[in-house]
């Protein structure tokens, strides 16, 4: 497992959270280690928060993709800033990212999209996410009806579904240590790179 040193560490974050989420990939026994909760502010100022899979990780951000007209897009629409904390209990691993959020370019959302499997490419029109639906029975229709319509044929991205990315504006790492003396590492973006400190736990 790739260790972090907490009193001299690399100049930029990324290259470690690449390796802290290969490490959960491999060594813990986790169904979905790049769950995260993604935390956002509602158009009313409400904070609001859920968990979500990342699904691309580079220079440019922590990637996910959703309904834009969902409660989630709807908040970032209106407060486009975002906090994401993955943890693993398992290995004692916490890693914070907090940053302003765009949205993914149309050729980034088309080809993740074109990655998923069709089942969820019909559910994804099927499902006004976070609108009400009057039963489960409505929503096995509107199911079946995407369907239908789809049968014999590629499934199209719908226009309100694609990426955001949240930017690594700031990026910490966690490490649970006896006596609850943890290890805490903070980097945030500056005009001439990172600034690096530490934090008592």
């Amino acid at each position: 497992m790739t260790t972090l040193d907490f009193n001299h560490p690399p100049s930029e974050p990324l290259a470690m959270m690449r390796q802290w989420l290969d490490d959960a990939g491999r060594e813990t026994t986790l169904p979905n280690p790049n769950a995260m909760t993604l935390a956002t502010i509602d158009p009313d100022g409400r904070p609001s928060a859920r968990i979500v899979l990342a699904r691309g990780l580079d220079e440019r951000g922590v990637a996910f993709f959703s309904h834009y007209n969902g409660r989630k897009g709807r908040a970032l629409e209106a407060h486009p800033h975002a906090a994401l904390i993955f943890h693993w209990d398992d290995l004692e691993r916490q890693l914070r990212v907090e940053g302003t959020v765009t949205r993914a370019s149309a050729e980034d959302s088309d080809a993740y999209w074109n990655t998923r499997p069709r089942g969820s490419q019909i559910g994804a029109w099927a499902s006004s996410q976070s609108e009400p639906v009057a039963s489960r029975a409505q929503l096995e229709k509107q199911l079946e009806h995407y369907t239908r319509e789809f049968e014999g044929r590629d499934v199209p991205r719908p226009e309100y579904w694609g990426g955001f990315r949240v930017a690594l504006d700031h990026v910490e790492f966690w490490a649970g240590r006896p006596a609850r003396i943890h290890d805490r590492l903070v980097y945030t973006r500056t005009d001439d790179g990172w600034s690096i400190e530490r934090l008592s736990p």
